[in-house]
């Protein structure tokens, strides 16, 4: 059912378009879906130009919301302050794998030809419901292929890393808004795989499911062509998991939620604090629309031993609230 508050009189609408990460310049996104037999997984890589390394990083910001989770690299991204790889998103039993082949990609460019030490990161959502993930699907060539194939046009929904992720009592998976802040850009990619009801505009949506499967999580990926340093970066990324509650997450114990934001600008000096606030409106704007947008193009999907993930358009046309 569908419940209201007393200022939403109307049905639930279309969601906007409200551009992508990509929008930022020089940011691509890649994807490989793997789907065989109760297998639904895959690989979701964010790319930025040039590509990052230990020589010529990107200033970049860590939050940790709950740690409920495996993301390599951590440490020394809050430590330095920078990425120096490209971001992979994988399912949890994949993410060490994705590591290796991430760092297999990156040892093989020119510029790494000297490299003795790489900081990649990975990070991870827990498709166990909807996968066999105990099948460890995710092979190299899946992570080379999304890394190879990064563009700026790719598609939301079940697809990459989120082909078996679920969200909201809904099928979740990979999704992608932006904001212009004056002269910059701010946009964020999100891998939805957490618990909760859902909420837009006030209107709460609620899932046609009474199980909660384990093993949730969110990753929220936010890109700025901003000059903002890495502690400005991790008050960035602060917002994109506090915008997780304003579409109704509920934040349980076993959820990994991590909020990882960079900025492209490797030369500007950094903003004043005092400049932030529309950073911040727009990363939180941004990162609840981005949330929204993995559940509207993810389709119903059926995956290991007949579990079903319903989509969020399906059910809305099923409830009469959508042409």
């Amino acid at each position: 059912m569908i419940q209201r508050d007393q200022q939403t009189a109307a049905p639930f609408e279309t969601p906007a378009e409200t551009g992508r990460i990509s929008d930022v310049p020089g940011v691509r996104v890649g994807h490989t879906t793997v789907v065989d037999g109760d297998v639904r997984t895959g690989v979701t890589t964010v790319v930025p130009d040039p590509v990052p390394s230990p020589a010529r990083p990107l200033r970049c910001g860590l939050f940790v919301g709950n740690g409920h989770g495996k993301l390599v690299g951590a440490t020394e991204l809050i430590e330095l302050g920078e990425l120096q790889t490209p971001l992979v998103l994988t399912n949890t039993l994949s993410t060490f794998l994705a590591a290796d082949a991430l760092t297999d990609w990156m040892l093989r460019r020119p510029e790494c030809a000297d490299v003795v030490t790489l900081n990649p990161l990975v990070a991870e959502c827990n498709d166990s419901w909807l996968s066999d993930i105990r099948a460890r699907a995710v092979h190299p060539e899946h992570v080379h292929a999304a890394l190879d194939g990064a563009d700026t046009d790719f598609a939301c929904g079940a697809v990459g890393a989120g082909t078996g992720m679920r969200a909201l009592g809904f099928k979740g998976g990979i999704g992608t808004a932006s904001r212009r802040v004056g002269d910059h850009t701010v946009g964020v990619l999100a891998l939805t795989n957490f618990s909760g009801t859902l909420s837009v505009g006030g209107t709460v949506v609620e899932s046609p499911d009474t199980v909660v499967p384990e093993g949730n999580s969110c990753i929220m990926v936010v890109a700025t062509d901003a000059p903002l340093d890495a502690r400005q970066l991790g008050r960035v990324a602060r917002r994109s998991v506090f915008a997780m509650g304003t579409v109704g997450a509920d934040y349980r114990h076993g959820s990994g939620d991590y909020g990882i934001a960079f900025s492209t600008d490797r030369h500007s000096a950094p903003l004043t604090d005092r400049r932030l606030d529309p950073y911040f409106r727009a990363t939180l704007d941004a990162s609840a629309d981005a949330i929204v947008s993995s559940l509207w193009h993810a389709p119903t999907t059926i995956g290991r031993t007949g579990h079903t993930a319903h989509g969020l358009q399906d059910v809305l046309r099923a409830r009469g609230l959508l042409s």
